[in-house]
């Protein structure tokens, strides 16, 4: 009998050993994919707060080039123009870098392009865009000064046989007519805003979106040990 009750704990206490090894490698495993899971919620937080910083840093670049010039410019209202006279006048110089410490000079011919607004009737001169007219305000484009001269003409020749052959082109003036100049294309139209600042806002939304799902994962499992917890 006695012989029986020792074989009897001596096989209670091998389960019981073999219960707390068990349990012992359910508890490591546990708290191996509990840090698992902190170390990922980690990561894709500082993802998503990464993703946020440089949208913030996007926006504020994009308002302080395109949106402020966009808001200042007075050339804002698009019409029609007809296209007067397109001529190529006086020659310009300019300079081109030649290499360190090099700089020679060269000439490019001003084109001159006169326009009748058909809203209005007002004749004025046209210029490609903002950037030209800050260069120049008499000529319609100014190109980059380069070492072959005839070349340089021949591309300002090209641009005034174009805009001869299609006499009726868009063109944005000042309603107010404050500003007398007329311009071809707008740098920053609102076309070209909407598009710079989409990237940014996909960035914005992406970044709010992974901190969002994290931080219901967490309530989530946080919910789900407390309902383990609770007495049945």
């Amino acid at each position: 009998m006695f012989l029986v009750k020792g074989v009897r704990t001596t096989q209670a206490t091998q389960q019981r050993v073999i219960y707390k090894r068990l349990w012992g490698h359910e508890l490591k495993d546990k708290k191996r994919t509990e840090t698992a899971l902190k170390a990922g919620e980690d990561r894709a937080i500082l993802l998503g707060l990464g993703m946020v910083f440089s949208s913030v840093m996007m926006y504020f670049v994009i308002c302080i080039t395109m949106v402020r010039a966009y808001a200042d410019s007075l050339l804002i209202d698009e019409t029609t123009c007809t296209v007067l006279n397109s001529s190529l006048t006086k020659e310009i110089n300019c300079s081109y870098n030649c290499g360190s410490d090099c700089w020679r000079n060269s000439k490019y011919p001003c084109l001159q392009v006169y326009v009748s607004l058909n809203a209005t009737g007002r004749i004025g001169l046209l210029s490609h865009n903002e950037e030209m007219l800050d260069v120049s305000s008499e000529c319609f484009y100014v190109p980059k000064c380069q070492k072959d001269h005839t070349a340089v003409r021949v591309l300002i020749q090209n641009i005034s046989d174009h805009l001869k052959m299609q006499q009726q082109v868009r063109c944005f003036h000042d309603p107010s007519e404050h500003q007398a100049s007329i311009l071809l294309k707008r740098l920053y139209g609102s076309a070209s805003l909407l598009h710079s600042l989409f990237w940014p806002s996909c960035l914005l939304s992406g970044g709010t979106l992974i901190i969002l799902m994290v931080k219901l994962t967490q309530y989530l499992s946080i919910l789900c040990e407390q309902i383990d917890k609770a007495p049945k």
